[in-house]
């Protein structure tokens, strides 16, 4: 619950910023996922003699194109600007802390946290547009098509929940291996900068095998939406449906499968926060800590001044 607490801060302290930036890339969503639509549309005209779908799939991609571009050129901006006032803010706040170590370890960790912001939660909005927007445009495609997806998604979430708690895990007892870098490059042991690196490479290479295994069983899951759609929309238990609505269906079962590809991903970014969450704000919620930095500063520089114009 915390970790969403510190991220609705995080958007309240810098809600302009963030609004904008998330608006363009949910306009850009939506241009990408209608695109298919429109391709669609306009195969079918063109066979039918008519360029008016193509046409249409054509402003479609360029607006796509231009809103995509500035977005693009504005989160480098204000994800840079967030991480810079969020790093400089929370050591100027804890910098009596005597743990060297740890602080580098918690300016790594906020970078982390900004990143989540930037690129994982960016990619999380993008699976949500492939999930349910595939499956309302699937549905105007076929029925069938939907009921299968949907069943699909039951042993995918149950997966993923067992997925995140394991690497939950591997994620906790990485980063304390993290937390020790600074002091054990500092002591000079090599022996002991060994075993660090050597702990921090098999808590790495034990997340990267369950990524593994975990895309495997995804993928496979893939397989049998993909063949099976495609077997209904071909009329094997349906009606045949003209070339570009094929493509369209078919393209939109790659969106959702795409989605949900990106659910174990999710679990695994969100358990990761948590666990940077927790070491940042543990003892000491330094978001909170800020403003009453803030407050304090304003504060004594009002009574300085006051002072000085009294002398």
């Amino acid at each position: 619950m915390k970790t969403f607490v510190v991220i609705a801060k995080l958007f309240k302290r810098y809600y302009l910023k963030l609004s904008f930036t998330y608006s363009l890339y949910c306009i850009e969503m939506m241009g990408s996922l209608l695109r298919p639509f429109f391709l669609g549309v306009a195969v079918n005209d063109i066979i039918k003699g008519s360029y008016h779908g193509l046409v249409v799939l054509s402003l479609v991609h360029l607006l796509w194109l231009l809103i995509g571009t500035v977005r693009h050129m504005y989160d480098t901006r204000t994800y840079t600007s967030i991480y810079t006032t969020l790093v400089t803010r929370f050591l100027s706040v804890n910098n009596s802390k005597k743990d060297i170590s740890k602080l580098s370890a918690h300016s790594t960790l906020s970078r982390e946290l900004v990143d989540f912001l930037e690129s994982d939660l960016t990619y999380i909005i993008e699976a949500l547009f492939n999930i349910f927007g595939s499956l309302i445009l699937l549905f105007y495609y076929n029925k069938n098509i939907v009921v299968l997806c949907l069943l699909m998604l039951i042993p995918v979430i149950i997966i993923s929940f067992f997925y995140g708690k394991r690497v939950s895990r591997l994620n906790r007892l990485k980063n304390d291996e993290l937390e020790k870098q600074v002091s054990v490059i500092a002591f000079g042991n090599e022996a002991s900068v060994k075993q660090h690196y050597s702990n921090l490479k098999k808590w790495q290479i034990k997340i990267s095998d369950k990524e593994a295994i975990n895309f495997g069983i995804m993928e496979l899951f893939v397989l049998i939406i993909i063949a099976s759609s495609l077997l209904i929309s071909s009329g094997v238990f349906g009606s045949t449906l003209l070339a570009g609505s094929l493509i369209g269906i078919y393209n939109y079962v790659l969106k959702f499968v795409s989605g949900l590809d990106t659910i174990p991903y999710a679990i695994q970014k969100i358990s990761s926060l948590k666990d940077i969450v927790r070491r940042i704000t543990i003892e000491k919620d330094d978001i909170e800590l800020v403003d009453i930095k803030n407050t304090v500063d304003k504060e004594m520089n009002y009574i300085q001044g006051k002072l000085k114009l009294s002398a």
